[in-house]
């Protein structure tokens, strides 16, 4: 991942880091933590959630009221987006296009929460974080439970548990049918972590993953997966809300656009399909010189928009015409907490996006990320992330 955007201090302090047995660690403001997973792991190809106990740094940010815009606007009336060549540092090239969506048309939810309870790997949280997601979404956010399909280990009905092929399924169902202004929303709690990518889509060299219920005997669900059924069949204008409340889950569905708490775009992730012309836009715009952005981007932008070209790019880099965000619990390499809150277990990233939305409704995009990151920042060392499959003005207000 990128380094913190410029103008946010990093200060460090220990923590006490613990496994993912039931054990808990003393922390300021007496926060139980059980780390959901370890830091980077080497290849998995066991399937199996990797466990141990090491010591980490505590990283705060300091965010200031300067990072707040002061009013959200809603979106633009003309959903057709281009941006300048001179805006790189927002977006793509020129004549790319998406379609924002006014979330006035049908609602959907996919909410799995999974305590792997009975194994080694268990946690208190997840399950707890789906039923107060579900809670939310139908007291504040007009979802109404027929609309949901709900997976957590506690059922006692084999279709509600969170299997892998019930999980693949559920996905299935949550975009089939959509269309443009349509809202669906995505939860998941449980386990993530990295494994080796096979197919040199990750510059990291991981693939991100989820741990289903039975992982040990059908295997994780890697992030290529989530982008082609969840992100890649959606048409312009849908809206489609995830949260993934679990580590290494920075880019879980392989978005390509995340966001600094600046409202700035903090890296494209771009690279393998624009090469040298991308890279060139890169160079350009950090030494100022604009015609060189515009004389990369244009000729970036030429050879992706002839015939099958576009469809092409949009599966090559991970754009989309619909109008994807996620909020993830952490960045790539970094775990998330499961923690006891008002003496509940939950899971952090969730607790801070319902207690932020509660708190104030009306937010736009940085401003939610901000609220977000200082209500766990002097708890946990996670840092949430935004981010998008189009380019998009972070000053607009956030709706779902």
């Amino acid at each position: 991942m990128a380094p913190a955007a410029t103008g946010i201090s990093l200060h460090h302090q220990e923590v006490t880091v613990i496994n993912l047995h039931r054990q808990e660690a003393t922390i300021p403001h007496k926060a139980d933590i059980l780390r959901r997973a370890t830091p980077r792991p080497s290849p998995n190809t066991s399937n199996r959630p990797p466990r141990g106990t090491r010591s980490t740094r505590r990283r705060n940010i300091m965010a200031t009221s300067s990072l707040h815009s002061n009013t959200a606007t809603h979106p633009p009336s003309n959903n057709r987006v281009k941006e300048a060549a001179t805006q790189f540092g927002h977006g793509a090239p020129s004549d790319y296009s998406f379609q924002y969506s006014n979330c006035t048309g049908s609602r959907k939810a996919l909410l799995i929460g999974i305590n792997y309870v009975g194994t080694q790997a268990a946690l208190r949280g997840c399950i707890n974080d789906v039923n107060n997601v579900s809670r939310f979404l139908i007291e504040r956010q007009g979802y109404r439970r027929e609309d949901m399909v709900i997976l957590t280990d506690n059922q006692t009905n084999p279709m509600g548990q969170p299997t892998k092929a019930n999980i693949l399924r559920a996905m299935s169902w949550l975009v089939a049918g959509a269309k443009a202004n349509d809202s669906l929303f995505f939860h998941y709690s449980g386990h993530g972590g990295q494994t080796k990518d096979l197919d040199g889509d990750e510059d990291d060299g991981y693939d991100e993953v989820i741990y289903p219920v039975d992982f040990k005997t059908n295997g994780h669900i890697v992030d290529d997966q989530m982008h082609h059924i969840m992100v890649r069949s959606l048409p312009a204008g849908v809206r489609l809300t995830a949260i993934f409340d679990s580590c290494h889950s920075g880019s879980a569905l392989d978005l390509p656009y995340i966001y600094s708490t600046k409202g700035v775009l903090k890296e494209p992730n771009l690279a393998k399909e624009a090469g040298q012309g991308l890279m060139s836009a890169v160079s350009a715009y950090a030494r100022g010189d604009i015609g060189k952005v515009a004389s990369s981007l244009f000729k970036l932008a030429k050879k992706a928009t002839t015939g099958d070209d576009a469809y092409k790019k949009t599966i090559r880099t991970k754009t989309s015409p619909a109008d994807v965000i996620m909020w993830s619990g952490s960045k790539d390499s970094q775990t998330s907490a499961d923690a006891t809150i008002n003496s509940q277990a939950t899971g952090a990233m969730s607790w801070a996006f319902i207690t932020a939305l509660t708190q104030n409704p009306k937010q736009s995009y940085v401003q939610l990320l901000n609220s977000i990151r200082e209500l766990l920042q002097s708890k946990y060392s996670q840092l949430p992330q935004l981010s998008s499959s189009h380019p998009m003005d972070t000053n607009l207000l956030f709706i779902m």
